[in-house]
């Protein structure tokens, strides 16, 4: 089962979180980090009393469940009529502190999000100044694709449903289209369910997904000449 935490910033915005830490774990050893970002739905009051709600969907609803994984997860829950975008570098700092607290390999930091969270995905991996991730997982959410250069070296596996009628599957396609345009190979790929709408994340969100991301470490990255703007 998860565990609900509070992570208290001397600068910037203040989370409460969820904590899943995997059964069997060795004093000494170091663990991958999955961090994932809720959608709009889950955003939660400020004392922590609606936390439960980032569970609601992912891999923390089937941790809920009685899932197990072999990795730590952490969800941190954004204030209500907000938006994760306002708060790039105070998730930095959450980051930083996760680290600092838990047994992380830092060589394997993994990200993903829905729909609003889909969108932190995008632009937190975008974000310059910590270039931490091994891989992200952005599903239906809304990305700056003419600043796709800046995720060139980071593989990423997107998703969307083609019926999406809150965020547009068009928003995946040149996010993942501007990737690889710089990459010099398909470093992105989007994956676009026939016949479904906005909850993509209930088809994605699977093992073989997990798989995925524990198959990259960010000492693997390619070094990819970028332009100068990225």
């Amino acid at each position: 089962m998860y565990e609900k935490c509070y992570y208290s910033a001397t600068v910037g915005q203040s989370f409460h979180y969820l904590k899943y830490m995997p059964n069997g774990m060795k004093d000494g050893e170091k663990y991958p980090l999955l961090i994932f970002m809720h959608g709009a739905g889950e955003r939660g009051n400020t004392d922590g009393s609606q936390l439960d709600l980032v569970a609601s969907h992912g891999y923390f609803k089937y941790i809920k469940e009685g899932k197990e994984y072999p990795m730590i997860m952490v969800a941190p829950q954004c204030p209500c009529n907000e938006f994760w975008g306002s708060y790039i570098e105070s998730l930095n700092r959450f980051l930083d502190y996760i680290i600092d607290s838990n047994p992380i390999d830092t060589d394997r930091i993994y990200l993903t999000g829905l729909s609003m969270g889909g969108t932190a995905t995008w632009l937190w991996a975008q974000d310059g100044a910590k270039n931490r991730f091994a891989a992200i997982s952005p599903i239906c959410g809304e990305g700056i694709s003419w600043y796709g250069a800046r995720l060139a070296a980071i593989p990423v596996r997107a998703f969307h449903g083609d019926l999406d009628e809150a965020v547009s599957p068009h928003e995946s396609l040149a996010m993942v289209s501007r990737i690889n345009a710089y990459s010099g190979t398909a470093n992105a790929s989007l994956t676009i369910f026939a016949g479904v709408g906005h909850n993509a994340w209930d088809y994605a969100y699977n093992d073989e997904l997990i798989e995925w991301f524990l198959a990259h470490r960010n000492s693997d990255k390619k070094d990819i000449s970028l332009p100068t703007w990225a």
